[in-house]
């Protein structure tokens, strides 16, 4: 297919793997950016994530089969894939990033999204698991300062601190977060001032072209 797929597809594509899922009587929560979208966050073109358990990915892979789409079986060790007709990538994660599949289930929570009520991924699930996937040749806050501000007042910021705790990444996003105002200190629940990281930021004239 040309192009890239629209988020009209991605919507399409988001109905007819949640009723494969559902249909098939395994558990999932939609996750990644469309959570978010789910309740007011930015729009997303660029994935489809549902979280499930462990033991249930072949049978997951197996639904989404059933349902037209291709399944992939990648090099990661925590989630298949599948493809639907459209070229949207479905990711059916059963290893978020620090944190357990089981729990994350337990914390959805049951969301209208484009007219169909499906479980949806806590918000400080999402936020959690985008930073956990930070790395030292993967870095990018874009999207979660977008989520950030957009969402800030239904995010319980100290819950994501408690998961995301010991991450440096975690460290500099809330940092970030105070500073450009986000959210304010403290309302993250940040630690004292011995523990915190701190940021200076200085500019000179000389060397520059």
């Amino acid at each position: 297919m040309a192009g890239e797929p629209t988020f009209e597809d991605i919507g399409a594509t988001m109905k007819k793997a949640a009723a494969a899922l559902r249909d098939a009587d395994i558990p999932f929560a939609l996750a990644g950016s469309l959570a978010s979208w789910a309740r007011g966050g930015p729009e997303t073109t660029h994935d489809l994530d549902f979280v499930i358990r462990p033991g249930d990915a072949q049978a997951a892979a197996t639904a989404l089969e059933q349902a037209g789409m291709r399944a992939e079986d990648p090099p990661e060790e925590w989630l298949v894939k599948a493809w639907d007709d459209n070229g949207v990538l479905v990711d059916l994660i059963f290893g978020p990033s620090g944190l357990d599949a089981d729990e994350v289930l337990e914390r959805a929570e049951t969301v209208t999204v484009m007219s169909m009520d499906i479980p949806v991924m806590a918000l400080e699930d999402v936020i959690t698991t985008k930073v956990r996937s930070l790395t030292e040749h993967s870095v990018d806050y874009g999207t979660l300062l977008v989520m950030g501000r957009a969402l800030r007042e239904q995010i319980d910021w100290a819950a994501v601190r408690r998961r995301t705790a010991g991450s440096p990444f975690a460290d500099a996003y809330f940092v970030l977060l105070d500073r450009l105002g986000i959210v304010p200190e403290g309302t993250a629940g940040g630690r004292s001032d011995a523990g915190r990281v701190h940021v200076e930021v200085t500019t000179s004239r000389e060397g520059r072209p």
